[in-house]
Order: C-alpha cells, then structure tokens, then sequence
C-alpha cells in the first residue's frame, strides 16, 4: 500500500524549505544583511553584502542572494526568476554604477523537482544586464532536508571577471 500525503508540504516542499532556512543561516554567519520579499507567490530570501579590495583596484563589487522554494523548476522558471531577480537588485544596489561599482547576482531556485533543461541552462553561462550587473544562475536540487545538488555557471566572464574567484567563493560557501 502506498502512503499519500493528502495536506500539508510535500516531502520535497519540505526539504526545499528547509535548505532555504539553512541558506538564510549561511548567509547571515558571513555577514550578509538578510531580508525577504515574494516573486510569484513564492517567498525570497535576500542577502547582500559589499566587498570592496586592493586587488580590484578599489572596485566595490555587491553580492546579493535572491534564493525561492519552488514546486519545479524548468529553463522558463528559472530565466523568468533570474531576470526578475536582476532587475530587482538593479533597484537595491548602493552608489552609481560604473567603473568603481559592480553588482554580482546569485539567482537560486530551490525544488525536489529540477527539469534538465534548467541545469544545463544555470550552467551555460553567466547573465549580464548592463555592463556592471552579472547574474550567475543556480539551480538547487532538493533530495532529503538540508541537502542539495548545486548546478551554476562556474567560469569566468568578460565583464566583471575580476570578482569570479570571489562570486564562486561565496556560492560554495552559500551553496553546499
């Protein structure tokens, strides 16, 4: 006899969610400020924190985290949320944009359900909006609570290639 859950979450909703609480505790340990909003329903955990080093020639660059628990995610979802997602911190970003200040995107769904054509299009490349906004799509893979399978773009870009080493540093850190 097989057990159907008729109320609540689903075990895949659960898990979901419960990698979502663990990102806002990652987040909020490296410093970042934490917030939420919704996109389509869904809740958004935030996070965002600003860097700015030598090696960078002084260029602040700002990392935001928008991360959202979905029932599936497919290529459609996921462009709709990251475009949404870098259009919304095009509007949160601190300073001017330009040549001293670049923003670094982490768009995340979250769902026991991923469609292949998600992965393969969070991994083919990164998302530039402007010439200072890069996005880097990720797509988390829910199998058990807390746990994920993690797929984004890992190289480098022509804009804002300087900050890969420290955009990959934070999404492993973010992104287990």
């Amino acid at each position: 006899m097989t057990e159907q859950q008729i109320d609540g979450e689903s075990p895949a909703d659960a898990a979901a969610t419960t990698y979502l609480e663990g990102l806002g505790a990652r987040l909020r340990a490296d410093g970042c400020v934490v917030t939420a909003t919704t996109w389509q329903g869904h809740r958004v955990v935030i996070g965002s924190r600003s860097d700015r080093k030598v090696k960078w020639f002084g260029t602040k660059v700002e990392l935001f985290v928008l991360a959202a628990a979905v029932p599936e995610v497919d290529q459609a979802s996921l462009h709709g949320f990251t475009g949404w997602a870098m259009d919304y911190c095009k509007h949160l970003r601190s300073g001017l944009p330009g040549a001293r200040n670049a923003a670094m995107i982490l768009p995340a769904l979250v769902s026991g359900s991923v469609r292949r054509s998600a992965t393969d299009w969070a991994a083919k490349d990164a998302r530039v909006l402007g010439t200072t906004l890069v996005g880097r799509p990720v797509v988390v893979q829910t199998a058990a609570p807390g746990t994920g399978r993690v797929t984004m773009y890992r190289g480098r870009v022509a804009w804002g290639g300087m900050f890969t080493g420290h955009v990959l540093e934070k999404a492993a850190l973010y992104f287990p």
